[in-house]
């Protein structure tokens, strides 16, 4: 039987773009290496780029032996003859290897053939791998007479830098043999995950490929233009490359060609006809010099410009939910756990979060109303929910907002003052001004509840984040005009301090506040989003300082943040006029910072602020107070002021998390300490 530590020289066969990649991998890892291919020129390519790939890791500081130590261990062989027949030389390092690890072209009769050889002239219990990423293991493995020792174990390119590898159990192969690879692939440095039954794609191309055909679909039938759909990708999901970026980007004809595979062995999908027209005119991206972009010459990579002020046009759930659909059929089908295909997403795609923690963030109600929307425009049946999210979803667990989904979360807590709602939803708080009968409308109560419940939360360790947001049609529609009746002028300047007393609090506050403009921002109401750190707004929302019409100004800080944010004359237009402006005007004054639909509020403004809530607290107070304080001096008290919160933070253990977690290469946990 198989073991990690009997395995002490691994031959990898194709020293092509993967193979030299695996073959160095196993080098630095100590094992001796017989690196195979069908002539010494492509070998000697490939034993230079893995040369050059192991100086720039020893410029690093990355190795822990030195360069030529390494390629000591690494020894070539020709496998084949000029007449296609395996030669002695490769017959005798097959005989002397442990493991195999195969990376020749994705043809199936090839990799069968070279299979048949090698168990032919292997020594008992050797494990067979194959790093195909379309073909069946299974079909491959047929091909041997002992298909319990064959295993996919498939690596992402660059294999020195990309830290995935999905282990594919074929339909015999054993417990261990799965085993002793995943132990293998954590010695080459990675972090495996197991894929149980032999799928046509495994995890990361499956779920791959739903996402890009879904967002060609979109394009094609023109229900957004390729730049709004990638910009959404890239600023509002956060994918490093758009989705027609990263075919340009990787090739259009290898997403066409694994598509392709996938589908003819079982893989149910509508192929969109767009990466076939780009196929068949041989606009396959970068390599071809023109793809869904164009750049400069052939293999010249030159990333997109792609706009910002766009992302917002396509909903984000729309593009994810068919990816999501995808995971939970792996793991309805027991495919794979929720943690391996959540795992393989991020280290394997570079997605900033896995499926599952995207559905629970969306809800699960979003995204089978994204999937049935998907359904009713395309009418294809691939975008029918599978039986485990109507479940959830007629099971209440829609995820993050109740509690659970495919992951629990800490109970959401509410707790409902006189003027105020706060839900907990830890590590983020929510405060929502609750006094929707008068359009939220700011009060002496309102005030002080708002005060002493900043407080409450500036020192509560759960919470890192605020939003705060306004309940019914408005955020808040100014000060309550009824609270002003019989006021002095005393007390009238007395309340203006106490407002801004609170509007300083919340503009200096050590926690990061997300403003979500709901409605009506206006007067007081407004004077409040100003003093928060981020705004978004709905679509529908309408902001104003219109206290002139009333016969006084802004006094909550109106007539001095307002200027800060838009400008002198553009504040005076406002303040003067008393008019009011629309969501899109504020965005291009910059008054806000985003504009979302109103059914996508609430979504935007948590995925911010999850966002932030992984970030480190004591970092991002510092920021905060370096920004807010700078802005109110000159340039050289607060480049003082930097130097000085820079240098205090590396006395923090948050700073050595940072580093170590970037050195290792995982994501960095930070406790505010």
């Amino acid at each position: 039987m198989p073991s990690p530590d009997k395995i002490k020289t691994i031959l990898v066969i194709g020293a092509g773009t993967m193979g030299h990649g695996i073959a160095e991998l196993a080098a630095v890892a100590g094992y001796k290496v017989f690196l195979a291919d069908i002539n010494n020129d492509i070998i000697k390519n490939g034993l230079e780029k893995i040369k050059w790939s192991l100086s720039k890791l020893s410029e690093k500081g990355s190795l822990k032996e030195s360069v030529d130590s390494i390629m000591s261990r690494i020894v070539p062989v020709v496998n084949t003859d000029p007449q296609g027949n395996f030669t002695k030389e490769f017959e005798n390092a097959i005989k002397e290897s442990d493991m195999f690890i195969e990376a020749i072209p994705e043809r199936l009769d090839l990799k069968q053939a070279l299979f048949k050889f090698i168990d032919k002239n292997r020594k008992q219990d050797t494990i067979m791998a194959t790093n195909t990423s379309s073909l069946p293991i299974t079909e491959i493995a047929s091909a041997t007479s002992s298909p319990e020792l064959v295993v996919g174990m498939h690596f992402f390119n660059p294999p020195p830098l990309m830290p995935l590898v999905e282990i594919i159990k074929g339909e015999k192969t054993s417990d261990n043999t799965v085993s002793v690879t995943y132990q293998i692939a954590k010695n080459f440095g990675k972090q495996p995950v197991i894929v149980k039954k032999d799928v046509p794609g495994f995890i990361a191309n499956r779920v791959l490929a739903r996402f890009l055909n879904t967002a060609c679909w979109l394009a094609y039938k023109g229900l957004y233009s390729i730049l709004e759909i990638d910009s959404a990708v890239r600023y509002s999901l956060n994918f490093p490359m758009g989705a027609f970026e990263l075919a340009d980007y990787s090739g259009i004809d290898v997403f066409y060609f694994v598509n392709k595979a996938m589908t003819e062995r079982g893989f149910k999908m509508t192929h969109c006809p767009l990466f076939e027209q780009k196929f068949n005119s041989k606009e396959l991206g970068m390599k071809s010099g023109k793809g869904f972009y164009e750049y400069p010459k052939p293999g010249a990579y030159v990333r997109p410009q792609i706009p910002k002020d766009i992302a917002n046009k396509v909903d984000p759930v729309l593009l994810i939910a068919p990816a999501i659909n995808e995971g939970s059929w792996l793991l309805e089908n027991d495919v794979a756990t929720k943690e391996d295909i959540d795992k393989a997403v991020k280290l394997g795609l570079g997605w900033p979060k896995g499926l599952f923690e995207f559905a629970d963030d969306f809800g699960i109600d979003k995204i089978n109303n994204a999937l049935k929307q998907l359904k009713q425009i395309f009418g294809y049946e691939e975008f029918e929910p599978t039986n485990m999210l109507k479940t959830m979803e007629s099971n209440n667990q829609l995820g993050r907002k109740t509690g659970k989904g495919f992951y629990e979360y800490r109970k959401v807590e509410e707790v409902s003052k006189k003027t105020l709602i706060i839900r907990y939803e830890k590590p983020i708080a929510w405060i929502v001004l609750n006094r929707p009968n008068k359009l939220n409308a700011i009060s002496p109560d309102l005030i002080k509840e708002l005060a002493e419940t900043l407080d409450e939360l500036e020192l509560n360790d759960d919470i890192r984040v605020l939003i705060i947001t306004g309940s019914g049609r408005a955020f808040s529609a100014g000060a309550d005009v009824s609270a002003f009746v019989g006021l002095t002028p005393i007390q009238a300047a007395i309340f203006s301090k106490k407002f801004q007393e609170l509007t300083l609090k919340m503009e200096f506050y050590a926690k990061p506040i997300i403003i979500a403009i709901n409605g009506y921002a206006l007067g007081g109401g407004l004077e409040v989003a100003m003093s928060g750190d981020i705004r978004i707004a709905s679509e529908t929302a309408i902001l104003g300082q219109p206290e002139i019409n009333l016969g006084f100004i802004p006094g909550a800080g109106g007539t001095q943040r307002l200027p800060r944010l838009v400008g002198r004359g553009q504040s005076k237009l406002m303040i003067f006029t008393g008019d009011s402006i629309t969501a899109r005007d504020a965005l291009s004054l910059k008054l806000v910072d985003k504009v979302v639909p109103p059914e996508r509020l609430e979504q935007e403004a948590r995925e911010l602020a999850l966002k932030l809530a992984e970030k480190p607290p004591l970092a991002l107070m510092a920021a905060k107070i370096s920004i807010e304080q700078g802005l109110e001096s000159n340039i050289w008290a607060g480049l003082n002021l930097e130097a000085n919160l820079f240098g205090l933070l590396f006395s923090t253990e948050d700073v050595s998390e940072g580093v170590s977690a970037f050195l290792e290469k995982r994501k960095p946990s930070f406790k505010g300490k």
